[in-house]
């Protein structure tokens, strides 16, 4: 069993609380229909502040303002070297949760939809099972297929498991901040499970800390526990809803007790997280669609934003009311690069999403050429949806490898743009003496792009036009998303001509921002933009950036002092700052 955040003897769970019963001043019953080819809205979700518990037919049986902050550590090409490596150049989605609850091969099956889920963090993984009342759990460092075998999984036997797969933003993975974590308390023990980040996780912790609590972790999910165990409220769900409340941020978790599953979203639902069943009536939560065809679980609907949904044997599903919501925000780059395309995000499918956005580019910023084709694989559906729309054919120009892992040994004798070679080799039978549209879904920091382009062009291209499927990243992500700083970002800095020179490409152009929220109609206010427009819904006030690596994340080990050095204020009045948040004084601002 792994450690626990809150106690280092808690192998064996405590009977939980037996106070089930509960009431609740003029409950309002809200009724949210689970059928399988329904999607419905996050917005359409009713909050009040009442709880509604709902019981269901389930059975067992079956250019930023952020921008202050500029590393003095720097490697030869001007850049910070946790970004070194080429296929860094990219946002990086921090991790994906799942959940099942009422399937006897629960850990098996959570496993499976890990593997989905892998994209979404590739460099940790871990499993927690109940059985017989007690939290079982085996993590590790690496893939999932790395962490786990057949043996590790008949260490989780039970109905009921959580799941999570991780990406450290750089630096050491540490085993010790690896998710599910397990923790002991008065009442038993729980599991969690998250994806997001939490914008207040400083000032939680030192007050936490300044009341006793002994932290095990560097993770901001660890807070989540800890108020958890704190809090007096009950039954059971009333703690996490309690807890959540004190939370600010992005967050959509699942957590596992002795007898509960239950899945909470935040109420901006800034991350996606998904319900489904099986055959056998099995419930299934998990960040994407992807996860639940895998397993062959059917979409139900999204978890909603500021929801609650517990579920046992007694009472099924329950649908309970987490907070009043506001306009939901939901990540766009979920389907600009994070989501895989076969996933339904948001109640809209990535892959048609995408396709639109290569349409558009198409139409808005075309250009004569040749052929299109595709940095792969994120490029991939907004290519085609440019060939497409131009009447252009579309063909592989450039191959990916798919045995490249984030490690490898470079030659002694430098050669040019290595690491970008390793992964992407052009084919010059289809880019010699040609006019070449190569569509990519972002530029972050123009360095991967940059070499790209000179690949084509040494395979013969007469001509490199880029087109890129988002608008121009000018600002950095505090929602569960690794982005560079915002000094590091291209866009930021640049204006697209002189990002044009940079690359060296013949033309550049990016998805217009107000084409993108046209395409999305009436759903456009229900998006969050930040990383477009610098303006956030939940505004940061402890801002992460990039010195040698997301401090808080990597678990580097040491003093607060050194986690606090990889953080800078955000934009909030610092007076007020000085008073809310006792570990200002420590920070390097």
């Amino acid at each position: 069993m792994a450690a626990s955040p809150l106690s280092s003897s808690s192998a064996l769970s405590k009977p939980i609380s037996k106070h089930h019963s509960f009431s609740l001043n003029t409950p309002q019953k809200v009724t949210f229909p689970l059928l399988p080819k329904t999607l419905q809205k996050p917005s359409s979700f009713p909050c009040n502040h009442v709880l509604h518990p709902q019981k269901s037919q389930f059975t067992t049986s079956s250019k930023n303002p952020i921008s202050d902050f500029i590393s003095a550590n720097k490697n030869e090409d001007g850049l910070v070297p946790p970004f070194s490596d080429d296929d860094d150049d990219k946002p990086r989605e921090e991790c994906g949760v799942v959940g099942i609850f009422g399937d006897p091969e629960a850990s098996r099956l959570c496993y499976l939809a890990l593997h989905a889920l892998q994209h979404r963090g590739q460099e940790g993984a871990g499993i927690v099972a109940v059985n017989n009342n007690v939290l079982q759990s085996v993590t590790g460092v690496g893939l999932v297929s790395e962490v786990f075998n057949e043996s590790k999984l008949d260490q989780l036997p039970g109905e009921m498991a959580i799941g999570h797969v991780r990406y450290s933003t750089a630096g050491s993975s540490m085993l010790k901040n690896v998710q599910p974590f397990v923790a002991g308390y008065r009442f038993g023990s729980i599991g969690v499970a998250h994806n997001g980040n939490l914008v207040n996780y400083r000032a939680l912790r030192a007050m936490l800390e300044d009341n006793g609590s002994i932290f095990n972790t560097s993770s901001d999910t660890e807070v989540v526990l800890h108020l958890i165990a704190i809090s007096k409220a009950r039954p059971f769900f009333l703690r996490i809803v309690e807890a959540c409340e004190k939370l600010e941020g992005a967050y959509s978790m699942v957590f596992v007790t002795e007898d509960k599953l239950v899945a909470v979203r935040d109420p901006h639902g800034f991350r996606p997280l998904v319900m489904g069943r099986r055959s056998n009536g099995a419930v299934v939560f998990a960040s994407e669609t992807c996860a639940l065809d895998l397993i062959e679980a059917t979409y139900e609907r999204e978890v909603y934003p500021g929801e609650v949904l517990v579920v046992d044997k007694k009472d099924g599903v329950q649908s309970v009311c987490l907070m009043p919501h506001p306009e939901p925000k939901q990540c766009i780059f979920e389907h600009i690069y994070f989501a895989l395309p076969n996933s339904v995000v948001f109640g809209r499918s990535v892959y048609e999403s995408r396709h639109d956005f290569g349409e558009i580019l198409a139409t808005e910023a075309p250009v004569d050429c040749d052929v299109v084709i595709a940095v792969p694989d994120s490029g991939l559906v907004a290519a085609l949806g440019y060939a497409a729309k131009a009447g252009v054919p579309f063909q592989q120009g450039l191959i990916r490898s798919h045995y490249v892992g984030r490690t490898f040994i470079e030659p002694s004798q430098k050669i040019r743009d290595f690491g970008v070679k390793l992964k992407l080799s052009p084919v010059r039978g289809v880019l010699e003496g040609k006019r070449v549209v190569v569509v990519d879904d972002s530029i972050v920091r123009g360095t991967t792009s940059s070499k790209i382009v000179r690949l084509i062009k040494e395979a013969g291209a007469k001509e490199v036009h880029m087109r890129i499927a988002s608008p121009p990243i000018i600002g950095s992500c505090y929602y569960g998303v690794d982005t560079p700083s915002s000094e590091e970002l291209i866009s930021n800095r640049m204006s697209v001509e002189e990002i044009r020179e940079f690359i060296g490409c013949d033309s550049l152009a990016f998805l217009p921002f107000e084409s993108l929220k046209k395409m999305l109609g009436s759903e456009s206010p229900n998006f969050c933009y930040a990383c477009f427009s610098g303006k956030y819904p939940v505004m940061p006030r402890e801002v992460k950036v990039k010195r040698v690596g997301d401090f808080l994340d990597d678990g580097l080990n040491g003093p607060m002092d050194s986690i606090d050095g990889g953080w800078i204020q955000g934009p909030r009045d610092l007076n007020v700052e000085k008073e809310i948040d006792p570990l200002y004084q420590k920070s390097n601002i």
